[in-house]
C-alpha cells in the first residue's frame, strides 16, 4: 500500500519538475553573439527617390529565426541623443564603430528601451536584453533594432 503511494508521489514530483523546466526554457532569452549578426550579405539597391545606392541586407534562416525573439547581447553603448533617450549598441567601441571606423551596418543596432533607464556613457560595455527586430525595408533605420530593451545586471 505504501509502495503505491510513493510511486504516485514520485510520478507527481517528476511531472512537476518536468513542467517547471519546460516553462523556464520557454521564457528564457537566447544569448546572441555579434559574429552571428555580422554574418549577413548585402545587395546594392538603387533608390530612385534619393538617387543613391543603399545596402539591402539579405537575411538568411539563422537571422530570420532571431526576428521578434527575446535575445541577450553584449556590446558598446553609443549615445546619439541622451535627452531623447536614443542609443545604439555596437560590436565595437566608438572609434571603430560603423559610423567612425571600418565596421559595417551589421555591427550596430538601434536600442529602444522598455522604460526608464540610466544614462549611459560612450563605450560603456553593457549587456542588454530585448526583442530583436530585423529591418530589410526601411533605409532610414538600422538593420537591427532591439525593442523593449533592459540592461542585464552584472
Amino acid at each position: 500500500m505504501y509502495q503505491k503511494f510513493y510511486q504516485i508521489m514520485l510520478i507527481r514530483i517528476l511531472l512537476f519538475i518536468s513542467a517547471t523546466l519546460s516553462i523556464s526554457a520557454l521564457s528564457a532569452q537566447m544569448e546572441v553573439e555579434w559574429s552571428t549578426l555580422m554574418d549577413v550579405n548585402f545587395k546594392d539597391i538603387y533608390l530612385e527617390s534619393e538617387d543613391i545606392y543603399v545596402y539591402y541586407p539579405l537575411f538568411d534562416e539563422k537571422h530570420k529565426k532571431l526576428d521578434s525573439q527575446e535575445i541577450e547581447i553584449t556590446g558598446y553603448i553609443i549615445p546619439l541623443d541622451v535627452e531623447a533617450n536614443m542609443y545604439f549598441l555596437s560590436a565595437y567601441p566608438f572609434s571603430a564603430c560603423f559610423f567612425c571606423g571600418n565596421a559595417g551596418p551589421e555591427s550596430v543596432m538601434a536600442v529602444n528601451f522598455a522604460g526608464n533607464n540610466r544614462r549611459y556613457n560612450t563605450d560603456e560595455r553593457i549587456t542588454l536584453k530585448g526583442i530583436l527586430n530585423l529591418n530589410d525595408s526601411d533605409v532610414d533605420e538600422l538593420i537591427y533594432i532591439l525593442n523593449q530593451a533592459t540592461e542585464v545586471p552584472k
